[in-house]
């Protein structure tokens, strides 16, 4: 089984950025977590901070992989591209973020994402990563 984990901006600073949001832990760190948790599944990881490099990345993996756990960060909630995206692929898709978005800032509340995603998790730190890749799993 392979699952192609794809982070978008400013998630390359986890463990740096807003510890008290984010935690204290690198996702390169909690990458090595995920592939020891699950050696039976081919994890691999992309992180952009640029919307057309990502969108390149889930239309590359779209159609190959068995499925994608996407953190799209600060673009869920401004890209309908990385949206139509998700839409044009035939791979599950889980979106996951670290923080409640439903708990921050107003415009943090709406995600081009979700509707085309098979699921959200958000708000449940890292663990939301683990918990995706369970579901894709099934």
């Amino acid at each position: 089984m392979n699952i192609h984990i794809i982070n978008g901006p400013n998630l390359n600073l986890l463990g740096k950025r807003e510890v008290d949001i984010y935690g204290n832990e690198s996702f390169d760190t909690y990458f090595v977590k995920l592939q020891q948790l699950f050696p039976q599944v081919n994890l691999t990881y992309y992180q952009s901070n640029v919307e057309g490099e990502l969108i390149n990345e889930i239309q590359r993996v779209g159609f190959t992989v068995d499925g994608i756990v996407l953190n799209p960060a600060g673009y869920s909630h401004t890209s309908v591209a990385i949206g139509d995206a998700v839409a044009a692929i035939k791979a599950p898709l889980v979106e996951v973020h670290i923080s409640n978005i439903y708990a921050r800032e107003e415009f943090r509340k709406h995600s081009f994402v979700s509707s085309k995603a098979l699921g959200v998790i958000t708000g449940l730190g890292l663990d939301g990563y683990r918990l995706a890749i369970e579901w894709l799993k099934k």
